[in-house]
């Protein structure tokens, strides 16, 4: 049993690596979170009242916060989750994302490495660092191949930006200072508690409400869409019996273009919660002005993780997205506080202020 810190354990997928650590482990679960607009603390609300789980509402770019908080819990690990996300948001406002993801990174790395030279000696040479990014840093594909541990970085966004910093940062802590660095590199997460502005949960809200169901350009980029659930359970793994130094690439192998994906969501709600009469929900579909810097397509060889760790994505992306839609339609007391206070619903990435 480890006494695990996840930062930003309060957005989509830290919440789900806590509900998982407490779930589905014996570990102690130290939760660290800004609480964004994008941390729902409903996320988490089958396990807050968990003795082995904790709350602590502390900036990572809070170094001396950071270090107190470590020291008083005596942290055996660390998930780094906490970032800023959405790229839409990192063009209309890249200053947060240099804030949280490469100065709350390096905060972070140094309170953890300080914090690792105060523990004795099995415990110091027990101590984990997982670091978790994107498959945005390695920039776009073309109709051919995957990302793998070793492709080229070549970020497009602010976003993927200020990810492949913190990534670079991650990995010199480790080659430089010594502390036990694992890097992941994850595909295009989906699943219950996403914020309403990212693609999946925000074409069902709008699909509920009647209203037109926005896709960039010609619908025709490509993501690798990964279960959320999947991921927490490989980012467990990683951190029990990954290697120290390596880089784990973690992908679902479920490459669909984006309109694809709002056909299939169309699909099931045309099941789930019909329109009137002949109508359909893709006759909701609009098609708006692309994005600046969209990669057209991204892909993940999860090999290594699957040979070395045993992991493989159990979730299907038909079956995901079905439980997905299914888990909106019946928990609008989640999301629906989300549209009425931080988030509007508005188009983002053309240059306005971000709300």
């Amino acid at each position: 049993m480890s006494r695990i810190l996840v930062t930003g354990g309060a957005g989509f997928i830290g919440s789900a690596v806590c509900r998982h650590l407490i779930a589905q482990t014996e570990h102690i679960c130290i939760n660290a979170d800004k609480l964004t607009y994008a941390a729902n603390p409903a996320s988490l609300a089958a396990i807050e009242k968990d003795p082995r789980y904790r709350f602590h509402n502390v900036d990572i770019a809070d170094g001396a916060a950071v270090a107190r908080l470590m020291a008083d819990e005596c942290i055996d690990a660390v998930i780094h989750l906490a970032a800023e996300s959405h790229v839409d948001r990192s063009i209309d406002g890249p200053a947060a994302f240099i804030e949280t993801n490469i100065n709350g990174t390096y905060c972070l790395l140094e309170a953890a490495r300080a914090h690792r030279e105060r523990l004795v000696d099995a415990r110091r040479k027990a101590f984990r660092f997982v670091h978790v990014s994107t498959d945005e840093v390695f920039g776009s594909l073309g109709p051919d191949g995957s990302f793998g541990e070793t492709s080229p970085y070549d970020p497009s966004s602010p976003y993927s930006a200020s990810k492949a910093a913190s990534d670079h940062l991650a990995r010199a802590w480790q080659r430089t200072f010594g502390l036990p660095v694992i890097v992941t590199n994850c595909s295009n997460n989906y699943g219950p508690c996403q914020f309403p502005e990212k693609l999946i949960p925000l074409t069902i809200i709008n699909a509920l409400a009647e209203k037109p169901l926005p896709v960039y350009g010609k619908g025709e980029n490509v993501r690798d869409w990964l279960y959320v659930e999947d991921h927490a359970r490989a980012l467990v793994d990683v951190l029990e019996r990954g290697q120290v130094g390596a880089t784990y690439l973690i992908g679902g192998r479920a490459e669909v273009r984006n309109i694809d994906v709002v056909h299939r969501i169309c699909a099931v709600m045309d099941e789930l919660r019909p329109r009137p009469g002949d109508s359909r929900h893709a006759d909701l579909i609009t098609f708006v002005e692309d994005r600046p810097g969209h990669d057209l397509r991204y892909a993940i060889d999860p090999s290594r993780i699957e040979r070395e760790l045993g992991w493989t994505p159990s979730c299907d992306f038909a079956s995901g997205l079905r439980s997905t839609v299914e888990w909106y339609l019946a928990n609008e007391g989640w999301w629906r506080p989300l549209l009425d206070g931080v988030y509007d619903g508005r188009r983002l990435g053309l240059g306005g202020t971000v709300r």
